[in-house]
């Protein structure tokens, strides 16, 4: 999602609030649920999931594992709520030719630097740059290159972009910023 006109555009970034991310932070939650509730009704005795009898599973060794894996399962479920209800890595892309400058803001984890704000020049602005990486794991990421700074990621490495679009992408952003396209 983004908004442009002849002086401005701003590029919308989507954090962790996404349908997959729902998804697996609740499929990890029921399972490792599922994983302690067997764990512990194999140390109580009693039947607490009425698909495994308590006595088919005996509490040392196998019950603890379960119980360990249903813990360590919700410890990883709970950190991925956090990240869905901080969204984390949210946030936006301001070029502004007015003012000359680019704005890049992100959401991050809570803290010191929730709040991630970087400011730069346009005349700073070296070149767009497209590295492809093709593969089982294909990765196409847009940077922009600042003078004495490096390189920064404008995309999500988990965005899977085609490679007409990360190219429509970076020619569109080239001609409004007035940079050369890089390719890697």
């Amino acid at each position: 999602m983004s908004w442009r006109s002849e002086r401005i555009w701003i590029e919308f970034i989507r954090g962790s609030r996404k349908t997959s991310n729902f998804c697996w932070a609740f499929i990890l939650f029921l399972g490792s649920l599922g994983f302690l509730l067997v764990g512990t009704s194999s140390y109580l005795g009693r039947d607490l999931i009425s698909l495994f009898p308590s006595q088919q599973i005996i509490f040392f060794p196998q019950g603890i594992v379960m119980s360990f894996y249903g813990i360590a399962g919700l410890f990883i479920s709970s950190y991925l709520w956090c990240t869905i209800s901080w969204n984390v890595g949210s946030g936006y892309d301001r070029f502004d030719r007015k003012e000359g400058i680019v704005c890049i803001f992100r959401w991050g984890f809570p803290g010191k630097n929730r709040r991630i704000f970087l400011r730069f020049l346009m005349k700073d602005i070296q070149s767009i740059r497209i590295e492809v990486k093709e593969g089982i794991y294909a990765r196409r990421v847009l940077y922009m290159e600042i003078r004495g700074q490096g390189a920064i990621p404008l995309t999500r490495t988990d965005n899977n972009l085609t490679p007409r679009e990360i190219e429509q992408k970076a020619a569109e952003l080239a001609y409004f910023l007035r940079v050369p396209i890089e390719v890697f």
